[in-house]
């Protein structure tokens, strides 16, 4: 007895879902190459929402994150997203113009966590490239999010939280990073 549409439609769904559940390591790298492919292409807000942002909140922020109240944590998602677009997109773009391959790695999974690792090959005029990173993917909900991105074994998120983050906390708490991030999402948007 053939199925009805209406059942048909039901089913199609959790057939695909499961095709994605028995392959974690497939769905796991998925937000990392629409990243790359997002960001090459100039579809930023898309790039963008394939980020952990409550994962990149706390490991910048540290035992700071939970102290701060939900409209603290909103903005600063909000203005770390605006920042990070303006900042590092670019410089994607412009190594991308020149880019000649990139391959991925299984993602290794392990729970609620994950890493891929890739080699981009840059096929510069002047002098050729080869970039391994290495993406760190969360769990959120039902969707894999990138949380971070090692270049050559050196974290962005580490470097960002050591060199920026920590000092202007130190120095003027939530406030102060808070204020900070305005003025320069403020000058970056001129």
């Amino acid at each position: 007895m053939p199925l009805p549409i209406a059942r048909l439609a039901v089913l199609i769904p959790v057939l695909f879902a499961g095709s994605a559940l028995a392959n974690p390591s497939e769905a796991a790298t998925k937000p990392v190459k629409t990243v790359v492919q997002a960001v090459r292409y100039s579809k930023d807000d898309l790039a963008l929402k394939q980020f952990a942002l409550d994962a990149q909140g706390a490991y910048l922020l540290e035992e700071q994150w939970e102290k701060g109240t939900p409209a603290q944590r909103a903005e600063f998602k909000k203005l770390f997203q605006v920042l990070f677009a303006k900042i590092a997109f670019p410089k994607v773009r412009e190594n991308f113009k020149n880019l000649a391959t990139i391959n991925y790695d299984p993602a290794k999974v392990s729970g609620d966590g994950a890493s891929v690792g890739s080699l981009i090959l840059i096929n510069h005029p002047l002098k050729k490239q080869e970039l391994k990173l290495k993406y760190d993917v969360v769990k959120e909900g039902a969707a894999w999010k990138v949380k971070d991105v090692s270049v050559l074994g050196d974290s962005m998120l580490l470097g960002i939280r050591d060199d920026q983050v920590r000092p202007i906390m130190k120095e003027g708490g939530w406030d102060n990073l808070l204020a900070l991030m305005r003025v320069k999402a403020k000058e970056l948007s001129k």
